[in-house]
């Protein structure tokens, strides 16, 4: 029962976690033109949720904004499913994330254009440099 309760809490820091740096993301765009230009004209409707159900965060980019949202969303263009919360702490924290070796070791599951996940990529980067100074 111990375990059951710290794996929940567990997943329950990681997403909130995700959700803290989405809302950076999603602030960044209010106060930076140049970080806003990535979203100009996109829009996109991300899902990252782990095969427990523990886990769940949309990210929806529409009409030049992102809304993060703690629920599952219909029609999304990309669906990055984590084995569990480990998983996903560990491609979050990553200094040189490797998705194609997540995949391989079935720790992530990418379903949907992965032209989305690429852009995805893109902008959590440019974000990183930004708050490290060397963008």
């Amino acid at each position: 029962m111990l375990k059951e309760i710290f794996e929940s809490f567990d997943s329950e820091v990681t997403e909130e976690f995700l959700e803290l740096l989405l809302n950076a993301m999603r602030i960044s765009y209010v106060f930076n033109k140049d970080f806003r230009k990535n979203i100009e004209g996109f829009e996109g409707r991300y899902l990252f949720k782990s095969r427990d159900g523990n886990i769940t965060v949309a990210a929806i980019f529409k009409n030049g904004k992102l809304n993060v949202k703690e629920k599952e969303t219909g029609n999304t263009d990309m669906t990055v499913g984590f084995r569990n919360a480990k998983a996903l702490r560990e491609f979050i924290f990553s200094p040189k994330p490797d998705i194609l070796g997540s995949i391989l070791r079935q720790d992530v599951v990418v379903d949907g254009n992965f032209n989305y996940m690429f852009k995805f990529a893109y902008m959590a980067k440019h974000l990183q440099l930004m708050v490290t100074g060397k963008a």
